[in-house]
């Protein structure tokens, strides 16, 4: 990952950032785009804290930092955004004085903002029948996405995971996938059997052909360059499928593995095994999706019931 450069006092407020950052690159395994968050975050705090005269890290007190989440407010960050910047400043204090970098932590005994838990957004069945069924199945790109989709909403990966596939972490014979999720943490998925047959279709007859010659490349899917699918490009394709399905809901990366954890559940799956599936670390993350389903039950029940609809 590339980092910042800091010169003069800029340099003197952030001596640690970069070391802090390698940190969780090498101990944490976090992703990419999860360092390029924290370094941000970091970034203008330490900003802010030399805006406001301080000569360095050990000059931060613990109302500076509140007047610096204070400033976020004011400015109308979300509160999920607010409560991130929490989570990077409490961090950065934790490994300064893990490190004995500074002797006392000034973030220690703030809380962090309770974030509203919003209901995840998620398709009907019959949405998802009409996106899956979007790809022209006689072009290789149609083979392609068709196996992209239905992978995606067989298994309730994340978008960045599904392009993290590799070929060898299929197992079709036996019908699953093996994920590598956030911090490394490994997971294995059922396929079930029509996306088993959309991705035989695509490695049978499509994969080799977009392959280019002498190329070594180990990502199950594949661009038009022969190189991984990007989560740029996959949102395009995602977006163009949604308009040609005729699909009104709105559509995030996120869409078909909510829909994948709602579905599961309104059909009697366990919260711990739709959690195992997930990846999720705690369930009370995965408990989100049984508010999906009991606004399900309540919609039936105002349309069915012959005495639910108030005149």
């Amino acid at each position: 990952m590339k980092l910042n450069v800091f010169t003069g006092k800029e340099q003197h407020m952030k001596a640690h950032l970069q070391t802090f950052i390698r940190f969780l690159e090498a101990q944490r395994r976090l992703s990419p785009n999860t360092l390029a968050s924290y370094e941000r975050d970091l970034v203008g705090f330490l900003d802010f804290s030399a805006g406001q005269g301080l000569n360095g890290i050990p000059d931060i007190q613990m109302h500076h930092i509140s007047r610096y989440l204070l400033m976020l407010r004011q400015q109308g960050r979300a509160t999920a955004t607010v409560s991130r910047h929490t989570v990077s400043i409490r961090s950065f204090f934790h490994y300064l004085t893990s490190q004995r970098i500074i002797a006392h932590d000034p973030s220690l005994n703030m809380e962090t903002p309770k974030q509203e838990k919003r209901i995840p957004k998620v398709l009907t069945v019959e949405e998802v029948e009409c996106l899956l069924a979007a790809p022209d199945a006689s072009t290789l790109a149609g083979i392609r996405d068709k196996a992209m989709l239905e992978l995606l909403y067989a298994t309730g990966i994340r978008v960045s995971e599904l392009i993290s596939l590799d070929v060898d972490h299929v197992d079709l014979s036996l019908g699953f996938i093996r994920c590598v999720g956030a911090g490394a943490k490994e997971r294995i998925i059922p396929l079930g059997g029509i996306a088993c047959d959309a991705l035989s279709a695509y490695l049978v007859s499509i994969r080799h052909k977009l392959v280019k010659e002498g190329s070594a490349e180990s990502a199950l899917y594949l661009n038009q360059l022969g190189t991984r699918m990007t989560r740029q490009g996959f949102w395009k394709m995602i977006k163009k499928y949604t308009v040609e399905a005729g699909i009104k809901s709105e559509i995030t990366p996120h869409t078909l593995r909510h829909s994948f954890a709602a579905h599961l559940l309104e059909n009697g799956a366990d919260l711990r095994s739709v959690q195992e599936m997930l990846g999720h670390a705690d369930i009370s993350t995965t408990q989100i999706y049984t508010q999906v389903t009991k606004l399900r039950i309540k919609d039936v029940y105002n349309q069915a019931h012959p005495r639910a609809k108030v005149k």
